[in-house]
C-alpha cells in the first residue's frame, strides 16, 4: 500500500513519464474513469491502470518510482493471483460447473473493468462502503459472474464515499478475460427446460456495449 501512496503522491509530470512507455498503452493513468471526456458522470479519484500477467511481458512497462514498485507489485499480484483462482473454483463448486471453468481465458487478464471477481485492498482511510473490516481484502463479484453464473450470482453493489480532508487508496487487483473470450453463461447451467438468461458475446463487444450504458446509467441491465 505504501508504494501505490508514494506512486499517486508524485508529480503529474512524473506519473505521465512512468505510465506512458508501451505504446500500446498497457499501462496508464485516468481521472473519473475511462471515458472521462464521453461519460456523464464525473468521479473524484485518480486511477493507475496496468495488466499484470503475463509478468514478463508488462512488467517493463510498469512505473520505474518509486523504486520498489515492480519488486513489491509483481510479489503482491502473483500471491493474489493464486487467491483469486482459489476463490473460482470454490464459486465453481457451488455453482456445480467444471472446477476448472475458470482457469482458461475467462481468468487470464489482470486488469480493471468489468470483470469475473475483484481483490480489493483498503487502509487506513475508509471509504469503500462494503465492508466493516478496512484491513481486510473485499472480494467482489463482478458483472461478467453475473451472466456465466447465468443470474445465480448477482454483481456486488458497491460504492466509494470520498473524504474531502483525507487522501483514499485503494489497490484492486481484478480477473477479467481476453478481448475474444466468449462470455456465456456455463453450459452446465442452461438446457432447454432452463434456458440462458444473458446472450453469447466476446468480451470486446461486451465491454463496448457496457461502457456505452455507463456512461448513461449506472445499472447494469439496461442495455
Amino acid at each position: 500500500m505504501s508504494v501505490f501512496k508514494e506512486f499517486h503522491a508524485l508529480s503529474a509530470e512524473d506519473k505521465a513519464i512512468e505510465t506512458s512507455k508501451d505504446p500500446n498503452k498497457s499501462c496508464y493513468m485516468y481521472t473519473s474513469t475511462q471515458s472521462y471526456a464521453t461519460g456523464k458522470f464525473h468521479f473524484w479519484r485518480d486511477g493507475l491502470l496496468h495488466h499484470c500477467n503475463p509478468l514478463e511481458k508488462y512488467i517493463q512497462f510498469w512505473p520505474e518510482k518509486p523504486p520498489k514498485y515492480r519488486q513489491v507489485v509483481a510479489i503482491y499480484t502473483a500471491e493474489l493471483r493464486k487467491v483469486g483462482f482459489r476463490i473460482l473454483e470454490f464459486i465453481s463448486q457451488g455453482l456445480r460447473v467444471n472446477p476448472d471453468h475458470f482457469k482458461g481465458e475467462l481468468g487470464e487478464n489482470q486488469t480493471i473493468d468489468p470483470v469475473v471477481i475483484n481483490i480489493l485492498l483498503q487502509k487506513d482511510v475508509y471509504g469503500l462502503e462494503v465492508f466493516n473490516d478496512p484491513y481486510a481484502f473485499v472480494v467482489t463479484l463482478g458483472v461478467l459472474m453475473q451472466i456465466i453464473s447465468d443470474g445465480k450470482l448477482k454483481a456486488t453493489e458497491h460504492r466509494v464515499v470520498k473524504n474531502s480532508n483525507l487522501a483514499w487508496t485503494i489497490a484492486a487487483f481484478a480477473l477479467d478475460p481476453f478481448n475474444e473470450t466468449l462470455i456465456e453463461p456455463a453450459k452446465a447451467l442452461v438446457d432447454t427446460n432452463n434456458p440462458a438468461l444473458y446472450k453469447s458475446l466476446s468480451y470486446k463487444d461486451f465491454l463496448i456495449k457496457y461502457r456505452a450504458a455507463a456512461s448513461y446509467s449506472t445499472t447494469f441491465e439496461s442495455f
